[in-house]
């Protein structure tokens, strides 16, 4: 459980900051203001760490890393390591192994907290005037806090589509998925999102028959094509069915258990597990908004200025009930705005079309700034560049080839680049590679600053080097 406060020994029920809702946005705004010496009051109805440790982020790369294990046991051979017989796959070790990594992230980020001395009330938040919050328990029991400042952290939940509601065995989200104790033989992915590709690849990699379901032109449609292009040839030639530009009208569940997924006119498709993926809502239910000045957008999210600023004096809002991408990071930014912005400190509001981006199928995606499709249709003239990792000597070694970097930028009257746009990625541990393509494009760096860095032989990093040296006219390899 989480360290929670005894409400009967809190001296008082003032705070300077009360933050509603537990998850990355919300600790990282109690961590940090905490930090500048804040009093801070921490309302969450479950678990402190939010969907991103518990039902998100952490546990579904737990299971994309067991599946990563199991990829490189099959192909130890390669490298003349020889394992005798076929690996064999428990899926309920790697669940209970997820299920240790959660709790000992849980444990630490509830001890950061009470270090920091901010008081955690378990319970369920809803707003009233004058920054009064009560704190519904799970005993029945209200409690009213009060603050200078209350931030409104509440997160999100997954979408759903009619006809497919979760039952947690025949039909999941990711909220049940990533609870399952057996894998199934063949399942649908309904939606080629971050969210859809990343579970469609964990599941191919355990042996699975996967379909992904995809109602626009492309998977992964918020990237770069070049990019999208390249999952989707590893996809298929893992085994995967990829469907594009189709829709789902619902299902039949069969006798000897599994569905029938119907797709469009009456095609059906027989698989054991349907996993709804498309898309998470903010979640805002039950706040008590009614009684105060703050907004809510069509789409219904919190509605905020671009310093995160609600409309009733004194309330801002944060993370996946706001209207931003919905990233840990990104709530970990916007907590510290708005700390910063409650102490009077100057913010620089997120440039949210700059922000770091990361998909952790397999191969991996990254990204940052504009696609080349993006910054076309904003008008601007750009010139591209792409290097391949099969050209790669670390990429080689690792026998991880699939892939490219590509770097967009404004083009000069030379046909050079110049301004650093947007840098894509596809490719081994490529998460893990964009934070100086990342840095470039939020640093507005030209293509001849850059170029002109070192990067280390052999790394896969080299490959983004190259990229942009090619932009100035002249390249290496």
């Amino acid at each position: 459980m989480d360290q929670v406060v005894d409400q009967a020994e809190v001296e008082s029920t003032h705070y300077d900051i009360v933050v509603i809702g537990g998850g990355p946005g919300g600790y990282a705004t109690a961590l940090y203001g905490a930090s500048a010496g804040l009093r801070i009051a921490l309302i969450e109805k479950d678990k402190v760490g939010g969907t991103c440790l518990h039902r998100g982020c952490i546990p579904a790369k737990e299971l994309l890393e067991s599946a990563s294990v199991h990829r490189a046991v099959l192909h130890a051979g390669e490298f003349g390591v020889f394992v005798d017989g076929a690996p064999r796959i428990d899926w309920s070790v790697t669940v209970d192994r997820k299920q240790r990594v959660i709790d000992q992230m849980f444990t630490g980020l509830s001890g950061l907290l009470k270090s920091r001395k901010v008081d955690v009330f378990n319970g369920f938040g809803s707003l009233g005037p004058d920054r009064t919050v009560t704190i519904a328990g799970a005993d029945g029991q209200r409690t009213q806090v009060t603050g200078d400042a209350v931030v409104i952290a509440t997160g999100s939940l997954p979408r759903t589509i009619p006809g497919f509601e979760p039952d947690g065995a025949t039909v999941v989200t990711s909220d049940e998925f990533l609870d399952l104790r057996t894998l199934p033989a063949t399942a649908v992915v309904i939606g080629g999102g971050a969210i859809g590709c990343e579970f469609a690849s964990t599941l191919a990699d355990m042996g699975t028959q996967v379909t992904i379901l995809e109602g626009l032109p492309k998977i992964l449609p918020g990237c770069d094509s070049d990019v999208a292009n390249v999952v989707e040839r590893a996809f298929k030639k893992r085994g995967m069915t990829i469907r594009t530009g189709v829709t789902v009208t619902g299902h039949e569940p069969s006798p000897g258990g599994g569905t029938a997924v119907l797709v469009g006119e009456g095609e059906r498709i027989d698989v054991d597990l349907v996993v709804v993926s498309v898309g998470r809502r903010p979640y805002i239910d039950g706040l008590g908004l009614e009684g105060t000045a703050v907004g809510v957008t069509e789409r219904g999210f919190i509605a905020v200025d671009e310093h995160c600023r609600t409309a009733e004096p004194g309330v801002w809002s944060i993370g996946d009930c706001i209207d931003t991408p919905q990233l840990a990071h990104i709530g970990f930014i916007e907590g510290i705005n708005v700390v910063k912005d409650v102490l009077g400190e100057k913010t620089v509001p997120v440039d949210y079309g700059k922000v770091p981006w990361a998909i952790y199928c397999h191969p991996e995606v990254s990204f940052a700034g504009h696609s080349e499709q993006s910054a076309k249709a904003a008008g601007i003239d750009v010139v591209t560049s792409k290097h391949r990792f099969m050209g790669n000597g670390r990429a080689v070694i690792l026998g991880e080839t699939d892939g490219l970097v590509k770097v967009i930028a404004e083009r000069r009257p030379d046909g050079t680049g110049g301004t650093i746009l947007g840098v894509h990625m596809v490719g081994p541990w490529v998460t893990e590679q964009l934070g100086q393509g990342y840095l470039a494009v939020n640093w507005e760096a030209t293509v001849d600053d850059v170029a002109a860095f070192i990067q280390p032989h052999p790394s896969m990093s080299e490959l983004f080097g190259e990229t942009v040296l090619s932009l100035t006219g002249r390249s290496l390899h």
